[in-house]
């Protein structure tokens, strides 16, 4: 029943009085709607279609996708919403997790609505997949990949499955699960899923977890992947905030500010390992030079553009004053920015007095600062429009580029 009300949430709008798909009541008979699943079995998701291999008794469950060739999962033609997509992979090793592309095309566009790594996208950044089940993404067992994301269209969807990791891939199940549609309402918007990453942030600037997107939507949540620095050794990497800017704010000047990255996902005074239906990090650990996966889902609290938005993570850590100094000793890369005494009271704003924080005069404290670490995201959102704009995802070359194994993967 929870999975229900999450997703009812999301639902895009229907005409008075109707209810269509998640939403609608268990026991509501619903005209006009056609169950289709796009498997290996049914390719087309035609009617009727199904089983006709090895005389129906599982004659063609799975594919198999050589070295830089693409599968099609499903190329549906009129409307309809995807409301769950399954796949399962013989080999979930990291350059899979990373290697392996996931793109949808919404209505015939010429760019992908969806670009982005397989593990990625399904919560899995950190080149580690973990049983989790949350609103949106699942992994029972932490062998298979499950979006439970409502994905409308109005003429097409195509979803590819490009194989750019280093390996073939063998054995690949899946199944796209969809109603086929008389017409969707004038308000439905499309999904969108962007990933990028910066594997050395800059100095006092912000890692855009999605640039500037224009249109009328909004926006569904982010999945973060850190790859902390060593150079700062094991100091807290999370006290940037998240800052959203909507409809003309000035980057420098967003509506939506948090105050730091452990408060965004619901927790606080620092990160472990947990994982809740709307926000969670399933990857928290210091033990292999810092890896962290986390995600929050806008689901029970909502944010809608009209115009336009971007969203931005500060990249700022934090620890004790003198072990700061010991950092900037031992040349670390680092722009002090606060220390808290623990009150406001004799709380400084180093960049706006300009004080060096080796100044005798200052307090001891809590101190904030400038770091550079590797940050990557995907950022899922909902457009009035089936293409973003946005730049395409990068090489599988710069995907796997300095990515930190797990341990028992060494």
């Amino acid at each position: 029943m929870r999975h229900l009300l999450c997703c009812s949430a999301l639902a895009v709008a229907a005409p008075a009085g109707a209810q269509t798909g998640a939403d609608a009541p268990l026991y509501r008979f619903q005209p006009g709607s056609e169950t289709r699943w796009a498997s290996p079995e049914n390719a087309g998701a035609a009617k009727g279609a199904g089983a006709r291999e090895n005389k129906g008794a599982k004659g063609h469950a799975f594919d198999t996708i050589p070295v830089g060739r693409s599968l099609v999962l499903a190329d549906i033609k009129g409307p309809g919403t995807i409301d769950r997509m399954w796949m399962t992979i013989e080999d979930r090793s990291p350059d899979a997790l990373r290697g392996l592309k996931l793109e949808i095309f919404w209505d015939g566009a010429a760019t992908p609505a969806v670009s982005v790594p397989l593990g990625d996208f399904f919560l899995h950044g950190a080149s580690e997949i973990t049983a989790m089940e949350t609103a949106l993404f699942a992994s029972p067992e932490a062998r298979s990949f499950v979006s439970y994301v409502p994905m409308p269209f109005r003429k097409s969807a195509r979803i590819v499955f490009t194989n750019e990791s280093a390996k073939q891939v063998n054995l690949i199940f899946y199944d796209v699960n969809y109603r086929a549609l008389r017409a969707q309402p004038a308000d439905a918007l499309y999904f969108h899923a962007w990933w990028s990453r910066d594997r050395a942030t800059k100095l006092g600037q912000d890692f855009r977890i999605l640039p500037r997107v224009r249109g009328r939507g909004r926006f569904l949540g982010t999945s973060v992947t850190v790859l902390t620095n060593p150079v700062y050794e094991k100091t807290w990497w999370g006290e940037g905030e998240v800052k959203i800017a909507l409809d003309g704010d000035r980057s420098d000047a967003p509506t939506l500010v948090g105050t730091g990255t452990e408060d965004y996902i619901g927790t606080a005074w620092g990160q472990g390992a947990y994982i809740n239906r709307y926000q969670g990090a399933p990857i928290a650990s210091w033990d292999n030079e810092g890896r962290w996966t986390f995600y929050r889902f806008h689901i029970p609290d909502p944010i809608f553009f009209e115009r336009d938005i971007e969203v931005a993570l500060q990249q700022m850590g934090g620890a004790r004053k003198n072990i700061v100094l010991g950092l900037q000793k031992k040349g670390a890369p680092l722009i002090p920015v606060t220390i808290d005494p623990g009150s406001r009271t004799n709380f400084q704003q180093l960049l706006t007095s300009g004080k060096a924080l080796s100044d005798p005069s200052l307090p001891d404290g809590h101190t904030n600062y400038y770091r550079s670490d590797d940050v990557a995201a995907v950022a899922y959102f909902y457009l009035d429009r089936p293409e973003n704009g946005l730049p395409a995802i990068a090489s599988s070359a710069e995907r796997h580029a300095a990515l930190r194994l797990p341990p028992e993967k060494k």
